[in-house]
């Protein structure tokens, strides 16, 4: 069973009739622009054939009165519906006398949009020739931000989402002198409801020629496929379905990323979402409209969500066909491909003739990756894929954790699981997913970490990805497949399982991909600070299968031995910092000999990573620093050790006046990490495993730090325990296959022992 978040059937839909208005007047319009014809109606028959049905057509809307999409329709009447009322001229009125009065009343049009939306509003301002102003969100591209300018209008770039540019853009109109600012906007809000309506009654074109085309085709349509966005579009469907004789069926497709109307749908009101990006970008909106929203809760059959990679190869499915398109319209087509594999015999039979809306030609988008992956294996490949180098680390510039942190919110959404993005750094994104429990259970949290090393040192191809195999074992290979995607990998297919089989957990399941471990934790420490914890964690790094329940701390601190600067000659002004470090380093080999020894841990130990002093060989030197690192055990702290050292510079100075330093301190602190061998948490690891494996693994210290020490500080008891591999920031690195199969055969175990 897939884990995916499932097809939604409306039961409310039954015997529910409406009355479609008269589009006498709209049809009249449209037909009065330059350009304008009705759009093709492209039969379908071998994708017919494959699915069961009797017919399949494509209502193509890649070239609507020239410009690329549906939206013309209803921003065009929309716009001279509001610019009627507001001159308060009859809806009989020419666009030629409209526009001379439009432009002598200093009408400016304002619209906030996604992309085509904003670029139809701006076609009925430049052919009115009137001032428009569209207002965008920052993450809309440079190439959409272009084509609505080469219609004339100004583009202002707001920080925020969609629904903060409708706010800004409704703000900004109302301040234009003379109240001559009009707002285009095909989202309703409590009080701004005409205008949408009449965008919305502006589709009614699209319908009617989808009725006429069918009858000229001797058919009738039983079903027809709208995508979502706001739902203005979708409620003139519905509206028009359901006022048929014969009533037409509606599905409506949307994001897994946006799916804001089968949110509202599953919960029975009107709920706004946070949408996490998808390539599908007219479709991106957190919720639906409030005039829309009656109809389409009574009167949409069934709700489907897609994923970018389905609505991708729909894409390149109609381009096969001779269409083209772009990922909103390609989404029916992904949409009733889904609908039929699973299964709605109440909605689809042979004798069905389904419409397809195609709402936009083709455009550039970035190609995505496949979101539907559930075991671990294909999931390391996938993420190994993906660069994640650390920014701080990489000789290059490292790409950070933006990319993967998408896709794993877009893999989370694929399955309606709950996700997180905790962002306080900017650039440097974590995420959560949540897999609820039913309540009363304990909560397990799985922490690995998404960011990875520089790529610069790796041999061959660093995202590779590709299984292959290496002393005769099956493995995944590439840069992070080992330390630590497989890890994450593995929690990610055992949290899919968890879904698929229904098995209702009492506790929680976490899953935390964090960014930056592999240089200072930001990603951990951002999410304990945002409040995120658990009764127990596991952070799968690459133990070879071992558990780990201890690893050593360390501390960075850097001493300034100070001298005095002056010129090599001046042997009595002169105090040589470097040579006067000397006297540091031999007390401070002394203290290492004396530091703590760790019953499980061993010795804590030290070492001088650094020194740096001096400006040129003809100088006396004024500063010298070393960075001491010191690999920690309980106990030792970064006061105790920052006062040892403190200790150790004034017992020298005691003995040399000229001796001379600054405050040491401590840059970086990262605590111990251990739990006992006999730990409940550490006993149910052990046994989970033992069933999977066939015996025991071993109980162990490592000798690496990673982030067990951090949720063990905040209070989580942790444990670490990963595959087997090779290559750990090397040339060539990979995961053994048969080692993650056995690691999310594990943590399903887990995750049902644990939060049951």
């Amino acid at each position: 069973m897939s884990s995916r978040r499932p097809i939604h059937i409306n039961p409310n839909t039954t015997n529910q009739s409406t009355n479609y208005p008269d589009t006498t007047a709209l049809t009249k319009f449209h037909r009065s622009l330059s350009g304008y014809k009705p759009t093709p109606l492209t039969p379908l028959p071998d994708l017919a054939r494959e699915l069961g049905v009797r017919a399949v057509l494509v209502k193509d809307e890649s070239n609507r009165l020239g410009l690329p999409a549906f939206k013309v329709l209803g921003a065009s009447w929309g716009c001279y519906r509001a610019v009627a009322a507001h001159l308060e001229l009859p809806l009989t009125v020419s666009l030629d006398e409209m526009a001379a009065k439009a432009q002598a009343g200093g009408v400016t049009l304002f619209a906030a949009t996604k992309g085509n939306h904003g670029r139809a509003v701006a076609f009925m301002a430049r052919t009115l020739g009137v001032a428009c102003k569209i207002y965008v969100s920052e993450s809309m591209d440079q190439g959409t931000r272009g084509r609505i300018s080469e219609e004339g209008a100004q583009i202002t770039v707001i920080k925020g989402d969609y629904d903060q540019a409708v706010l800004d853009a409704l703000r900004d109109s109302k301040s234009v002198q003379g109240g001559a600012g009009i707002l285009v906007q095909d989202t309703a809000l409590d009080g701004y409801e005409e205008v949408p309506g009449w965008i919305v009654e502006g589709y009614g074109t699209m319908m009617g020629e989808v009725e006429e085309q069918v009858s000229e085709m001797g058919i009738r349509p039983s079903v027809m496929v709208t995508p979502v966005g706001v739902g203005s579009l979708a409620n003139t469907v519905a509206t028009f379905c359901k006022s048929r004789e014969e009533a037409i069926s509606v599905v409506a497709v949307e994001p897994d990323t946006a799916a804001c109307l089968q949110e509202s749908l599953l919960k029975g009101e009107l709920t706004s979402i946070e949408t996490t990006g998808t390539i599908m970008d007219g479709m991106d909106c957190g919720t639906v409209s409030t005039t829309a929203w009656p109809n389409l809760k009574r009167l949409v059959d069934a709700s489907v969500t897609v994923s970018c990679y389905e609505s991708h190869r729909a894409v390149e499915y109609l381009d096969s066909q001779g269409i083209g398109a772009g990922p909103c319209g390609a989404a029916s087509v992904a949409a009733l491909k889904r609908l039929a594999a699973e299964g709605s015999g109440s909605l689809l039979n042979k004798g069905s003739v389904v419409v397809l809306l195609s709402t936009e030609g083709p455009r550039d988008y970035p190609i995505p990756l496949d979101v539907s992956a559930e075991g671990a294996v294909q999931l390391t490949s996938i993420l190994t894929k993906i660069n994640s180098s650390n920014p701080t680390l990489s000789l290059a510039d490292g790409a950070g954790e933006t990319q993967i942190c998408n896709y794993l919110q877009a893999w989370f959404a694929h399955r309606g699981i709950e996700s997180h993005r905790v962002e306080p750094v900017p650039g440097r994104p974590s995420v959560v997913g949540v897999l609820k429990g039913t309540g009363g259970g304990k909560s397990l949290m799985f922490n690995g970490h998404i960011d990875t090393v520089s790529l610069a040192s790796y041999e061959k191809d660093a995202l590779s990805g590709t299984i292959d195999t290496r002393d005769g074992k099956e493995v995944v290979l590439g840069r992070g497949s080992l330390d630590m995607k497989s890890g994450l990998a593995t929690a990610l297919a055992a949290m899919a399982s968890a879904k698929a089989s229904c098995s209702h957990l009492h506790g929680d399941v976490i899953i935390a991909a964090v960014s930056d471990e592999e240089d200072a934790s930001q990603g951990t420490r951002d999410i304990l600070a945002a409040g995120w914890r658990a009764d127990a964690a596991v952070i799968p790094e690459p133990t070879t299968e071992i558990i780990a329940h201890a690893h050593k701390g360390f501390v960075w601190v850097e001493v300034d031995i100070l001298g005095v600067a002056a010129h090599g000659s001046n042997h009595l002004g002169g105090v040589d910092a470097i040579l006067h470090a000397g006297w540091f380093l031999r007390s401070l080999e002394e203290y290492g000999q004396r530091l703590p020894v760790d019953d499980v841990l061993g010795p804590a130990t030290m070492h001088c990573g650094l020194i740096q002093g001096g400006e040129e060989a003809s100088s006396y030197p004024a500063k010298c620093t070393i960075t001491v690192e010191f690999r920690t055990v309980p106990g030792q702290t970064e006061e105790s050790i920052v006062r040892d050292i403190r200790t150790l510079l004034e017992d020298i100075q005691k003995g040399n006046s000229k001796f001379g330093f600054a405050e040491p301190r401590a840059t970086l602190c990262r605590p111990a990490h251990k739990i006992s061998a006999d730990h409940p948490l550490i006993n149910k690891v052990t046994e989970c495993a033992a069933s999977v494996m066939g015996s025991r693994p071993s109980v162990e210290s490592v000798p690496f730090w990673c982030d067990a020490a951090l949720l063990s500080q905040a209070g989580i008891p942790s444990v670490v325990f990963g595959p087997s591999g090779y290559g750990l920031h090397g040339k060539e690195e990979y995961v053994e296959v048969e080692s993650v199969k056995r690691l999310e055969e594990t943590f399903v175990k887990l995750f049902r022992d644990f939060c049951a």
